[in-house]
């Protein structure tokens, strides 16, 4: 069936694309949030050229045009508008079939462990500990990443004397029976993040986020060769010439592709069967509740090489007040420190009429 009309339905924060194929089959995707209504221009102007008219159930096809046609921007607006259109044509694959889309790659529906993710760098450690216990008690969570540093710090703290007090602080207050986690942001040179991996090692730390500006292969590497705590990243990277460095270079023991950032979920399963290849575990980036988390959900029922977890962001309307009444059910509940993916076709989820009533609209249409 051939594709007939992409629609986007954006604020600054999020972009929903809706695809419709010629026998009125319609399905629901996303762009990556942040500035993205830009990423809207861009779905319009540099991707729907060459899906409209294309069968929608050649995915990777579409996507391998788009890259070739649009070679001249090879970056992350382009791979972010690609994703709004892949994840939009699996929804509709779903929902033709009757299938959850894991169990179109694969996979099967059931729950995922997830670990409690803070954003939060403003925040005092005995502030954060406490918060992390109240999700112990009340999600059941049993896995928790708080952050270090300070994003692209440059060796600095966020405040003099922060990450070697929240380390020991979340340890005590928190117990030995629960996995911690760390992210650092691209904050420290190799010398440094290796003089606070040590720390981390020290307390019992088993992941440790983007050490060095993640750019910076050889730096984070060198890192990675050094200490004996799990080192992470892989988010931002779109390009798969840099996925296949990452992996053949073994930078970093965990790899965290983002499926919003690295362009829908077919990309992001072509880095996972690379990654399958080389032993190597995949962790995704999802770090908030728009509709990354279940398209890794969906991810995680579905790959062999699955990391330990599913990245759920804990923080609310004080941080996030763009997640508010997103959806008309909630994809989101946590019980027993489990994220679940249902049967129902597609993503499993509709998008509030009433958000997107508000949101700027624009429409890709196929002529004639």
């Amino acid at each position: 069936m051939k594709i007939t009309s992409i629609e986007t339905f954006s604020d600054e924060f999020i972009c929903f694309t809706r695809v419709t194929a010629e026998d009125g089959a319609q399905g629901w995707g996303q762009v990556a949030p942040y500035y993205a209504d830009i990423t809207a221009h861009v779905v319009h102007r540099q991707v729907a050229p060459y899906a409209l008219g294309r069968d929608a159930g050649d995915i990777d096809a579409i996507l391998e045009t788009v890259r070739d046609r649009e070679h001249k921007f090879p970056g992350a607006y382009l791979r972010r508008a690609m994703g709004g259109l892949d994840t939009a044509l699996w929804d509709m694959r779903g929902r033709r079939e009757g299938k959850p889309v894991c169990a179109l790659i694969g996979g099967t529906p059931g729950t995922v462990r997830a670990y409690a993710s803070s954003m939060k760098r403003d925040i005092t450690p005995q502030d954060e500990a406490e918060r992390m216990l109240r999700l112990r008690d009340e999600k059941g969570f049993d896995a928790f990443k708080f952050r270090i540093g300070a994003e692209v710090g440059h060796d600095r703290d966020e405040w003099e004397g922060r990450t070697e007090e929240i380390v020991p602080t979340m340890r005590r207050a928190l117990g030995d029976d629960v996995a911690l986690l760390v992210d650092a942001n691209s904050c420290y040179s190799p010398a440094k993040a290796i003089e606070v991996g040590r720390m981390l090692e020290q307390n019992g730390i088993s992941h440790y986020e983007e050490p060095c500006p993640y750019w910076e292969f050889a730096q984070t590497k060198e890192v990675t060769d050094t200490l004996e705590i799990d080192v992470t990243g892989g988010e931002q990277d779109c390009m798969m010439a840099n996925w296949r460095g990452m992996i053949d270079g073994r930078i970093v023991d965990v790899l965290q592709p983002d499926i919003c950032y690295l362009g829908g979920i077919s990309r992001t399963f072509q880095v996972c069967k690379m990654a399958e290849a080389a032993g190597m575990p995949i962790t995704p980036h999802a770090a908030n509740l728009s509709m990354v988390t279940l398209f890794t959900m969906h991810l995680l029922r579905a790959i062999p090489n699955a990391g330990k977890y599913l990245e759920f962001s804990i923080e609310g309307l004080d941080y996030y007040p763009w997640q508010d009444k997103l959806f008309v059910n909630d994809p989101y509940e946590i019980v027993d420190g489990k994220a679940t993916v249902t049967d129902a076709p597609g993503w499993g989820l509709e998008v509030n009429p009433e958000w997107l009533a508000k949101a700027a609209y624009r429409v890709s249409e196929l002529d004639g």
